[in-house]
């Protein structure tokens, strides 16, 4: 059993195959979420986190390889692994080219599609903790300490960060120009699976610009980037 548990996206329209799949990644410790056709797995990854998808290639109302492939395009880097009776070396790299991270052909063997899970999830476990190479951090006269929990402010003065601040601030600096999309934020920083409708993160943006912005209205370093995410631009 896996200390903690991942959260997959099972989606796959044979049913038998699919009860299969899914009480065998269960056995495994892992938390199963079911989806049955493309549009109702798109509705359920802008919902819910998850460690990783299994995509089947052959679905109703909208086939794998486009799900993929708009899953990408909303800049979810959620790990997907493809299922699919297609085999030519053609298909591969289609489902590679459209955002998949790995390509297994039906009939698969049950052992190598639960080792390439784990070796996914893993990978992409190691990217998201990646570890800070830095303890303090400085830009326009601002400097964090990310240990102490403090930030020195370009007038002098000194303020204390909560730990949700400073994992924030650590997670933005660390992307550093790219955009960090809201669902990475609130899985990395408050641990959420299920996303809630909340001005969470913006009321923390806010709190950022009125720290280490010289005209908060008009923001420098901290932006939001409208039904996407946040970025911190150096």
């Amino acid at each position: 059993m896996k200390e903690e548990k991942a959260n997959i996206l099972l989606v796959e329209d044979e049913e038998n195959l699919h009860e299969t799949l899914k009480l065998n990644l269960e056995m495994e410790g892992y938390s199963v979420t079911s989806a049955f056709t493309g549009t109702q797995a798109m509705k359920i990854v802008a919902e819910e986190y998850f460690d990783l998808i299994i995509m089947d290639i052959m679905l109703p109302e909208m086939d794998g390889i486009t799900v993929t492939e708009n899953i990408r395009i909303s800049n979810n880097d959620v790990p997907v692994l493809i299922l699919s009776a297609k085999n030519t070396g053609n298909d591969r790299v289609l489902g590679l080219k459209k955002g998949a991270d790995d390509y297994l052909t039906k009939p698969f063997n049950l052992e190598e599609l639960l080792l390439r899970i784990d070796k996914l999830i893993i990978k992409n476990k190691k990217i998201a903790d990646k570890d800070f190479v830095f303890d303090t951090y400085s830009f326009d006269g601002n400097t964090i300490d990310f240990k102490a929990q403090e930030a020195t402010l370009s007038n002098g003065d000194k303020v204390e960060l909560s730990k949700k601040e400073t994992m924030l601030l650590k997670l933005l600096i660390e992307n550093k120009n790219q955009v960090v999309t809201r669902e990475k934020i609130l899985q990395s920083v408050w641990g959420y699976k299920v996303y809630p409708n909340t001005r969470t993160i913006d009321n923390f943006i806010l709190n950022f610009r009125k720290y280490f912005e010289t005209d908060s209205r008009n923001p420098k370093h901290f932006h939001s980037v409208r039904g996407v995410g946040y970025k911190y631009i150096d």
